[in-house]
C-alpha cells in the first residue's frame, strides 16, 4: 500500500484514481475532485478544505479527520465507507452513496445529507441541519442526536435506538420505521407514512402521527400532543396522558387519560376504533373550528 504522508495538495483532481492508498496527516486545500474515482484507500488525520473530495469512489476508511464547510457535497456516488471519529463541517455529504458506517462523528451542518442512500450503520452521530437522510434506505441508527426540521422524509426500513431527535415534520412519506427508547419532538411527526413503529418513546407533537396506516406505539409517554392519530389506523398504547384525540380511521387506542376525544362521525366510522382509557375529560363530535 503507498503511503502519501503530511503533504500539501492542491489543484483539480490531486490525487484522481488513487489506489490502495494510506493518506495520513495529509491536507486536501484548493482544488474540486481530489480523490474522485479512487478505491482501497485509509485515510487518518487528513484535513478536506475543498469540494467533492470523495465521488465515485469505493472501499474507502476515514479517520480522525476533517471535512470544513467548503469541502461540500462531499461524497456523492460512492460505495463502502467507513468513517470514525470526525467531523463534518461541510452540508450535502453522502449522496447516492452506499454502505456507510458513521461512528462517533459530528456533523454541525448536515444540511440536505444523506440523501437517497442505502445500506447505513450510525453510532454516536450528532446532526444539525434540515432534510436529513432523505429517501435513504435500510438504516440501523444508535446514540443518535439530530437537530432539524424534515428528516427521514421518503425514508423505508429503518431502525432507530436511544436517540434524541428535534425535527418537525419527521418521518413523512416513510415506510417500515422503528423508534426504540428514543426521545422525539417535532410537530405533525409521521404524516402519510405506512408501518411506523415507537417503543418505549417519549413523544411531544402538535398534531402528531396523523394519516398513517399501521401506526403502532408500546409503552409511549405523549407530551403537549394534541389532536392525535387523524385518520390513523393505529394500535397504540400511552403512559399517562394525551391532550387530545381527533378521528383516529381505526384500530385500538389506549391511555391513562384523554384529554379531549374528538370523534366526528361525518369524516370516520366511530365503531371501527377501540378507545381504552381510565380517564377521558371531554368528548366532541366535532373540531372547535368546526364549532
Amino acid at each position: 500500500m503507498k503511503e502519501i504522508n503530511q503533504q500539501f495538495l492542491t489543484g483539480e483532481r490531486a490525487l484522481f484514481q488513487a489506489k490502495d492508498c494510506r493518506i495520513r496527516y495529509c491536507t486536501f486545500a484548493d482544488g474540486e475532485s481530489p480523490l474522485k474515482e479512487s478505491s482501497d484507500l485509509e485515510i487518518d488525520n487528513t484535513l478536506f478544505k475543498w469540494k467533492y473530495p470523495l465521488w465515485y469512489s469505493r472501499n474507502v476508511v476515514m479517520r480522525d479527520s476533517t471535512l470544513f464547510d467548503m469541502a461540500r457535497a462531499g461524497i456523492w456516488y460512492t460505495e463502502n465507507i467507513s468513517i470514525s471519529n470526525t467531523i463534518i463541517e461541510a452540508p450535502k455529504t453522502f449522496r447516492r452513496t452506499k454502505g456507510i458506517k458513521l461512528h462517533n462523528v459530528d456533523m454541525p451542518n448536515a444540511a440536505e445529507t444523506l440523501w437517497n442512500c442505502q445500506d447505513i450503520r450510525m453510532e454516536r452521530v450528532m446532526a444539525k441541519g434540515d432534510y436529513f437522510a432523505m429517501n435513504s434506505r435500510d438504516m440501523v441508527i444508535n446514540n443518535f442526536e439530530l437537530v432539524g426540521n424534515y428528516s427521514f422524509d421518503g425514508g423505508s426500513n429503518i431502525e432507530i435506538h436511544d436517540s434524541r431527535l428535534l425535527s418537525k415534520d419527521a418521518f413523512w412519506n416513510a415506510e417500515n420505521v422503528t423508534v426504540y427508547d428514543s426521545f422525539i419532538s417535532g410537530e405533525y411527526l409521521g404524516w402519510n407514512s405506512r408501518n411506523i413503529t415507537l417503543i418505549n418513546c417519549t413523544i411531544e407533537s402538535l398534531q402528531g402521527m396523523c394519516y398513517i396506516d399501521n401506526l403502532v406505539m408500546k409503552n409511549c409517554r405523549l407530551l403537549n400532543t394534541n389532536l392525535a392519530f387523524e385518520y390513523s389506523q393505529a394500535d397504540v398504547e400511552i403512559v399517562g396522558t394525551v391532550d387530545s384525540v381527533f378521528n383516529p380511521k381505526g384500530g385500538i387506542i389506549r391511555a391513562d387519560r384523554i384529554g379531549e376525544l374528538i370523534m366526528d362521525g361525518r369524516k370516520v366510522r366511530i365503531d371501527q376504533t377501540q378507545i381504552t382509557a381510565g380517564e377521558i375529560l371531554k368528548k366532541s363530535d366535532k373540531a372547535s373550528w368546526e364549532a
